[in-house]
């Protein structure tokens, strides 16, 4: 191990304020929404998520992702080119169980089912927005004056922006991905000109298996899908260091029966030739707890962190510190001495606005045990 013992982080995207939630709900009803009161209630959310992070005891902290409606359609506002929105099939895995699908993801907010819809050519037209909540949660970081080791800001991947955007306007998907690529790219260059973490959110390097496309794909067709999201991602971080990119994948954010997932084993080779120094993979979602074998297999590049989820982000069960010991403990016996790991929970515990499937203040709890159970690991380990 490279350091001294095992910190902490968040996977983005944490609770929401009931105000908050009111108005983000209204903006995405193209109510009119006072600008005046919305930043200040996006600014008040931001304070009191950085500040509980501090107090919670992780080491590497965010904004919280608080005035984004999700962790990839906030993008539809940064982007030209897209208009209106546009029902999709849902995962695959989920087809098979419609009734619950049903029930389970649609809200007041958000509509899972619901994509935009790129019409015309996509360019990066959020600046200004994108600068704004940079400033916003660095100000807040010096305001609130917490102590914390590191922060980071997330942003979606080009192939998540692909996938989960209906596209009406490129002939060819190709073209269509590395145009996004070329749009991200200003957002990824704004987050990182402070020296600010850039965690890369993209969980369809791990889902590609279970959309409807790809379901029945052989492997080596994943694969090569996988290796082409690769390429358009290193192609949008060209201008950013890699000690500045951690990148988070997973089998999706969701409780749902996860049986056409895709193997972890078979795609870290080609995650790796990413241009990151740091993976955040989910470890704690039951179907894939075995999964850290994959690491002794396909080890990490050297130099890399490896930020495993320690904590399940599906359940309102409040994961034992012991239990989440044992998790890291054996995360690190796979992976080579040399390997920083910094636990998290699996994702995002508000990756959807409105979709919370853990209680807000069961959330913050569930972060409390990460910390506490990182410590016993530390005491294990070192």
């Amino acid at each position: 191990m490279t350091a001294d013992r095992i910190r902490t982080t968040h996977i983005g995207s944490l609770p929401r304020p009931p105000e908050l939630l009111e108005l983000l709900t209204a903006r995405q009803d193209g109510e009119d929404v006072d600008e005046d009161e919305w930043a200040e209630t996006v600014a008040e959310a931001t304070t009191a998520v950085v500040e509980r992070q501090a107090d919670t005891g992780l080491d590497i902290v965010n904004n919280g992702e608080q005035s984004r409606v999700s962790f990839n359609w906030y993008v539809a506002d940064r982007l030209s080119g897209i208009d209106g929105t546009r029902e999709q099939e849902l995962w695959a895995d989920l087809q098979e169980f419609p009734e619950y699908a049903e029930e389970t993801f649609k809200t007041d907010v958000i509509d899972l089912s619901m994509h935009p819809v790129v019409t015309d050519e996509v360019a990066y037209t959020g600046q200004e927005e994108a600068t704004a909540e940079r400033d916003e949660f660095l100000e807040t970081i010096d305001a609130a004056g917490v102590s914390v080791d590191d922060s980071f800001i997330t942003s979606a991947s080009p192939s998540i922006v692909a996938a989960t955007h209906v596209n009406d306007h490129y002939d060819d998907y190709d073209a269509y991905l590395f145009d996004i690529a070329d749009a991200m790219a200003e957002e990824y260059e704004i987050f990182a000109e402070n020296g600010l973490t850039i965690q890369i959110d993209a969980p369809e390097f791990l889902t590609a298996g279970h959309t409807a496309a790809f379901a029945d794909a052989p492997i080596d067709e994943v694969k090569d899908v996988t290796r082409l999201h690769v390429e358009a991602l290193n192609e949008a971080l060209e201008n950013v260091p890699a000690e500045q990119v951690r990148l988070h994948t997973c089998w999706g954010s969701y409780e749902g029966p996860h049986h056409l997932d895709t193997d972890l084993v078979d795609l870290l080779p080609v995650i790796y030739e990413a241009d990151i120094s740091g993976l955040s993979v989910e470890q704690a979602n039951p179907r894939h707890q075995h999964e850290y074998r994959a690491f002794a297999e396909q080890p990490l590049p050297d130099g890399w962190d490896l930020i495993p989820g320690v904590v399940d982000v599906k359940t309102n069960i409040i994961d034992h510190p012991e239990t989440i010991a044992d998790r890291l403990e054996r995360v690190a016996d796979a992976v080579d001495d040399s390997t920083s790991l910094i636990a998290a929970p699996d994702c995002g515990f508000g990756t959807q606005a409105g979709i919370g499937m853990v209680d807000p203040e069961i959330a913050w709890a569930k972060l409390e045990a990460l910390v506490e159970g990182a410590e016993i690991a530390t005491e294990r380990i070192y």
